[in-house]
This record gives structure tokens, sequence and C-alpha cells, in this order.
């Protein structure tokens, strides 16, 4: 469409729309919504046709959720250690979600729920919550000495602490923003050049063959979009393992 005009309209891809007709209006149901399901369905399906089997030489589905199981638990036991096993189920819920939740927003006509800052922020917050809780939980009021490092000064509390609570209080910012501006930004690079494709095909003879150009850009984009797309799910889970590691730890 935006082709058809002349015209580079990179951010109409982030617009929400109900989906299911009527039925999605009556309840404000986007595709945004739509598409998060769809995520959880098949990180369901593979995980259970991955699991069902059991066999010792594991098949393709079974090899693959080992994989996803193996990668997330060495990641979150080698940040947490021993005690984080107990917050697997956690980060690989959110590792999965977040993956999927890229992935899927590269094949054609679908939607990259975590390019929404809504979505990603709530992402965050939620990590924001669960490690704040379970620091509380594991060491009470010692909590709050997080913000003032043992050994000090005394007299260097009023900066100290000040700094290290807004440090704190900033982690839902940074962990959101960070997989929200990559998945936009790469986004809008594939948008862009996809127009250049549609605009400079159709400038008669020569058209096609300088379209080549920024169609060789394209298909190199996606293969890095794939890259991007398993590094901020990666980027994430680390980061919510630290997070825990801190709130375990206390340091």
């Amino acid at each position: 469409m935006a082709a058809e005009g002349k015209t580079i309209d990179a951010l109409s891809q982030f617009e929400l729309t109900h989906a299911f007709g009527p039925i999605g209006a009556a309840v404000n149901f986007t595709q945004s919504n739509a598409h998060m399901l769809a995520a959880c369905v098949v990180i369901v399906l593979i995980m259970a046709m991955g699991m069902a089997p059991r066999a010792v030489v594991p098949g393709r589905f079974q090899a693959l959720a080992e994989t996803f199981y193996e990668f997330v638990e060495n990641l979150v036991t080698g940040q947490v250690g021993h005690e984080g096993k107990r917050y697997f189920p956690f980060v690989f819920a959110l590792f999965m979600f977040v993956l999927f939740g890229n992935v899927i927003g590269l094949l054609p006509y679908a939607f990259t729920y975590t390019s929404h800052i809504a979505v990603t922020f709530g992402l965050a917050f939620l990590v924001f919550l669960v490690t704040t809780v379970v620091a509380l939980m594991l060491h009470g009021k010692k909590f709050f000495g997080y913000f003032f490092p043992e050994g000090a000064p005394l007299w260097l509390a009023p900066i100290i602490v000040p700094v290290e609570v807004v440090s704190y209080l900033s982690r839902p910012i940074s962990l959101s923003v960070r997989l929200f501006a990559n998945m936009v930004a790469g986004h809008v690079l594939l948008k862009v050049f996809a127009t250049f494709v549609v605009l400079l095909g159709g400038l008669g003879i020569v058209g096609p063959l300088v379209a080549v150009l920024p169609l060789t850009v394209n298909v190199l984009l996606v293969g890095f979009e794939l890259l991007v797309a398993f590094l901020q799910a990666y980027v994430f889970a680390i980061l919510t393992s630290i997070y825990l590691h801190d709130a375990v730890h206390l340091h």
C-alpha cells in the first residue's frame, strides 16, 4: 500500500487492529493478543510433542525441546547458582514467550507483539516485581541493605542510596526499552527496503536491475533479524537471571 502511494510508511505495521471481526471488537481483542495466543499454543505444542516420546535417541521435536530446556537451565543455574532451579520455570516461560514473539513477527502478515512498549514493559515490570518479592521473602529487612554496600563510609549514604535506588527502579525501563527498540528498528528497516524493492522495480527496464540491491539487503536483514530475535530473548532471560541472583544473594 505504501509503495502504491509512492511513499514509505514503515510505522503502519505496528498499528493495532481488532481480530476476529465483531467479536474481537466487542472485547477489544487485537491482532497482538491473537499472536500472543498463537505463540503460547506453538510453545506448548513443541514442548508437549517434544517431551512425549522420552526416547533415548531423541527425534527432531524432542531434540528441539531438550535444547531449549537445557539452554535456559544452564543459563539460570550459571547466573543464580543451584538455588536458581526453583526459578527456572519463570525464566523459561519468559525466554520462550519473547523468542517466539520475535520470530513469529518475521513471518509474512504476522504481528510482532514485542514491538509494543506496553507488552515489553509489562514483562519487565513482572520481572521487577518477582525479583523484589523474592528478595523480601528471603531476606526481609536486610534487603534494603542492598542499596548501601557493606563497608561503605556512612557519610556517603546520601549519595550512594539515591543512586542505587534510581538504578534499581530503572531496571524495568531499561529491560523493556531494549527489547522494544530492537524489534521496532529491525522491522522498520525491513519495511523500508521492501518498499524500495517495489518502488525501484516499477521504474521501467532498469527498475528490476536496480531493485536487486535493496532486495539483497532485505534478505540479509531477515537473517540478521533472526539472530537479533534470539539474542534479545537471550538478553531478556539472562538479565532476569542476574536480577534473581541479586535477589537471592543480595550482591
